[in-house]
């Protein structure tokens, strides 16, 4: 059975697993990879069947670790264009570089494909997982507006994985300075958790039957928060948690189980 872990979720570091039973893959690594390998090794997995890391964008709570993560177990680093210009520098001698071809990727058993996000980087994407039986996943983080890109990746996934960033009046009374307070809100910062919300009935409706809420600000929101603004706009819709849906939220360090799909 395919499997799932967010390892850690939020602006300190991010990292998600994705396994089938021929291996699995890294989306970003935003932690040190010993603390990767730990998280790991926790759960039981063995960091030697990894078979590459997809990262999303090159800022470095998705990158800190990719570098000795890919020269340590030899794994290919892929990613759009535009990210792996902007994290090329960083990497050594002999990491294999792969653009994301268009079409996606084939690797242990699951079709990888991206899709653009909206965030002050580069080229910044999210990704989509096909497993064997057609079931789909998706991870969406780092993107300030819900373009028709993203509704159309995620449409039908039976597993999403979305940013939850800020509460909006949190974020608007707290201690960041005016310049980044409108970074994070602006088209090319993070999703709201009303905004986050708001894409909720239209997955669920869609066919998804599992949302984590990830990515959360730790000066900016909580997962109680985050929770019941999801739980609000899903049961204004008429959707019912543990009936037609599961809502959780991702750890910031890694305390979530393996999820199996």
């Amino acid at each position: 059975m395919p499997t799932f872990c967010p390892l850690f979720s939020g602006s300190s570091g991010n990292s998600t697993y994705i396994a089938t039973p021929r291996g699995g893959i890294l989306i970003d690594a935003g932690v040190s990879a010993k603390r990767v390998c730990e998280a790991l090794t926790a759960r039981g997995i063995d960091p030697a069947t990894l078979q590459a890391i997809f990262v999303t964008h090159e800022h470095v709570d998705h990158t800190a670790g990719v570098r000795v993560l890919a020269k340590k177990f030899d794994l290919p680093v892929i990613a759009s264009y535009g990210t792996l210009s902007a994290i090329e520098s960083t990497m050594d001698a002999g990491i294999r570089l792969a653009e994301m071809p268009a079409e996606g990727i084939e690797l242990a058993g699951m079709r990888v494909t991206s899709f653009s996000l909206s965030h002050d980087a580069a080229q910044p994407t999210g990704y989509t997982v096909t497993f064997a039986d057609d079931r789909r996943l998706a991870i969406a983080t780092d993107t300030g507006i819900l373009t028709e890109d993203v509704r159309r990746a995620l449409r039908g996934c039976e597993t999403v994985l979305l940013e939850s960033n800020h509460d909006v009046t949190m974020l608007k009374n707290g201690p960041y300075p005016y310049p980044l307070k409108q970074r994070i809100l602006g088209a090319y910062g993070h999703l709201s958790n009303d905004t986050a919300a708001s894409l909720l009935p239209y997955l669920v409706e869609s066919g998804t039957t599992r949302v984590v809420l990830g990515h959360l600000s730790k000066e900016n929101n909580t997962p109680k928060q985050a929770e019941l603004t999801a739980r609000s706009r899903l049961a204004a819709a008429g959707l019912k948690e543990h009936l037609d849906y599961r809502l959780s939220v991702a750890s910031p360090v890694s305390a979530d189980p393996v999820i199996i799909l």
